[in-house]
């Protein structure tokens, strides 16, 4: 580039680019992991909206014991306002004392040699108990739906823009297909309400670091990427390498923009996807007892099914990190303030199925070993009847104690971690912000939270988290 090349290089060295062989100079990561790893990717469920952690994976009998009363008579009445509970910036916790105590909406039962109690809505995951480690205390600052961002990211929504974990991963690990995306997301993305494409961008990390939304669909699985129909294939390579010639002179004179660099990366690796993406939703190669696993041949769970086959596929693949969202249009549809019991009977009728077809599929090829599952949702919710909904049928948000669980990848199965209170209200015993699942799922792949930092851009301890080493193999 001649003296521009020289100019360049005395800028990018001043402003500390450029100083990867001086000694103690911060570098970017160079793909490889920090400490020898467990796993190679992630499977990262998402239920949209709250899924009731008490009629899915923590049952509380005190809920029907005392089903009706007012928590002011019974021996919980200070669980609303214990302060040595509290949770941050957003606890609060105005319900009223003469909200009632809502009964379980389903019943449950142990399950598995381990015998976990779970709902008989999750029928089909339960019977997995044995390969999967349930955190019971998880507790996040939010008690609104912008909750799945601080879910994704680990920060509250109010303290600015800040990477998904998915990023964060695609930023320390080099990738193990150079033909697909290392971030993948699946399925409805959250609404614009509640931190939309935020729980999965790259933020400071760089666009390039964001996910790829991917559609189920081999005609059309990634938007914006055909050519369309009449294009010849020459044709648009020509057109590539034009518009590539362009972007390479324009990143001269702008050799510092992150989305010139992203959008560099991203014509080269939409180029390659162009026949990569189609074969990975081509479902239709997969058995018929696999469609039949995943129940791909039933209204109610093929929607979903076809997102965890997909997701199976794609970390087959060697992609690194697959978000797969169950939710319609990025609604929250699990956010259940009215009629929970029938709410959550068809949601749980929609996803049980494909998760546990998506574990046993896994398993059986060897790649659970490998992956670790992650199933979570926003927060849980209410012990009591939803106080600003008259008629009680469904319960409010929850942030301050619910469950998140985890298998495969190095991790044990048959394992609760954590409790919550008699009632699920507040996490109480080995409690973990959601920054502590973010740092186990990163131990587990070979990374160091702490080592993955970005000049300029200060983390608080509570932003790395800590990894939770009692629930690794």
């Amino acid at each position: 580039m001649g003296f521009t090349g020289l100019a360049l290089g005395a800028m990018l060295g001043r402003d500390g680019i450029a100083r990867a062989n001086e000694a103690g100079a911060w570098s970017p990561p160079d793909g490889l992991p920090h400490l020898a790893p467990k796993a190679k990717s992630v499977i990262w469920l998402f239920m949209l909206g709250g899924t009731s952690h008490l009629e899915s994976f923590d049952p509380k009998p005190a809920l029907n014991r005392y089903a009706g009363k007012m928590i002011s008579d019974t021996p919980f009445r200070d669980v609303l306002t214990d302060p040595a509970l509290k949770n941050g910036r957003d606890f609060g916790a105005k319900r009223p004392l003469n909200s009632l105590i809502y009964p379980l909406q389903v019943g449950y039962r142990k399950r598995g040699q381990s015998g976990i109690e779970v709902s008989d809505w999750f029928e089909n995951v339960g019977s997995l108990v044995d390969d999967i480690t349930f955190v019971r205390s998880v507790w996040l600052t939010d008690k609104d739906h912008a909750a799945e961002y601080e879910f994704n990211t680990g920060h509250h929504i109010f303290d600015g823009s800040h990477p998904a974990i998915g990023a964060w991963v695609k930023y320390g690990l080099g990738s193990l297909n150079d033909d697909l995306p290392e971030f993948v997301a699946l399925g409805s993305p959250p609404g614009s309400c509640c931190g939309g494409a935020g729980a999965q961008s790259g933020s400071y990390l760089g666009p390039v670091h964001s996910a790829v939304p991917l559609k189920v669909d081999p005609v059309n699985p990634l938007q914006f990427a055909s050519p369309g129909g009449d294009v010849y294939r020459e044709e648009q390579s020509g057109e590539l390498e034009f518009v590539a010639r362009l972007n390479k002179i324009a990143a001269v004179q702008y050799p510092r923009d992150p989305a010139m660099r992203a959008r560099i990366k991203s014509y080269e690796l939409a180029a390659r996807m162009q026949t990569s993406v189609p074969d990975v939703v081509r479902l239709g190669d997969e058995t018929e007892a696999t469609h039949k696993l995943y129940g791909l041949n039933n209204d109610a769970t093929r929607p979903f099914g076809q997102l965890c086959l997909t997701a199976r596929r794609l970390v087959e693949r060697g992609v690194r990190f697959v978000q797969v969202y169950h939710g319609d249009g990025g609604n929250a549809v699990w956010d259940s303030h009215n009629r929970l019991r029938e709410n959550h009977s068809k949601l749980c009728g929609q996803v049980d199925q494909p998760i546990a077809a998506l574990l046993k599929d896994l398993k059986q090829r060897g790649l659970l070993e490998e992956t670790i599952v992650v199933w979570g949702s926003e927060f849980g919710r209410t012990p009591i009847s939803d106080p600003f909904n008259p008629g009680g049928t469904g319960r409010d948000h929850h942030p301050y104690g619910f469950t998140v669980w985890m298998a495969g990848g190095g991790l044990k199965g048959g394992v609760v971690h954590g409790a919550t209170d008699e009632l699920g209200f507040h996490a109480i015993e080995n409690r973990h912000y959601i920054t502590d699942i973010h740092a186990t799922v990163l131990h587990q792949l070979g990374l160091d939270s702490r080592r993955l930092e970005v000049p300029g851009h200060k983390r608080l301890e509570i932003d790395f988290g800590k990894p939770i080493h009692e629930i690794m193999a």
